[in-house]
């Protein structure tokens, strides 16, 4: 996916990015797939929420012979609507195809507004797991993120994974989580104006 490809609804890295990284507020997303919109109406953003999807890869692996360990996973946020859209991608293309029976591909890429609580903005962290993108040294995420920054004439970020203090990986790359439910009364769907 390039930063083309991204529908002007989400399109916010250029008021968003400078030479510095990404602006950081309030206001945060989290990329996911149509199918999950009325659960996390519900429910909220739910830490390892896919229950579908996570039984699906469960039964694909026992069936190839291999065994599958859920972990919890924190929920993944963003400060960028043009990030989160980015890994609404990536969950459609997995659900889509995991689900292919079920969902005949129909599922689309949705876009979650999450107006954090004051009782959870200290539980955002930066995600160093993203070092391994840094490391793989070619990685679909980094080259989206460099061409945001090329777009708007800034430097791509060089992070050195091994000396770079874990903000860089918020502040640099968008990449954050929170390990903890985020309720239903603080998400709210991307949508166009009517």
């Amino acid at each position: 996916m390039s930063q083309q490809d991204i529908p002007a609804l989400y399109r916010d890295h250029d008021q968003l990015l400078s030479e510095s990284g990404f602006a950081t507020g309030n206001t945060w997303y989290h990329g996911t797939a149509s199918g999950l919109v009325e659960s996390i109406k519900q429910n909220g953003l739910i830490r390892s929420g896919d229950k579908e999807l996570n039984s699906a890869i469960k039964q694909t692996m026992a069936t190839i012979g291999n065994s599958y360990k859920e972990n919890k996973q924190p929920v993944f946020i963003t400060q960028s609507k043009s990030l989160a859209y980015y890994w609404a991608e990536h969950k459609t293309r997995s659900r889509n195809i995991q689900l292919a029976e079920k969902n005949e591909g129909q599922e689309t890429p949705v876009v979650v507004q999450i107006d954090m609580p004051e009782e959870l903005r200290s539980e955002v962290k930066p995600d160093v797991g993203a070092a391994a993108f840094i490391l793989t040294g070619n990685d679909a995420y980094m080259d989206f993120v460099n061409d945001l920054y090329t777009e708007l004439k800034f430097d791509a970020p060089q992070i050195d994974p091994i000396k770079a203090d874990r903000m860089e990986y918020q502040d640099k790359l968008g990449m954050v989580y929170i390990n903890k439910d985020i309720p239903a009364n603080n998400v709210s769907i991307v949508e166009k104006k009517a």
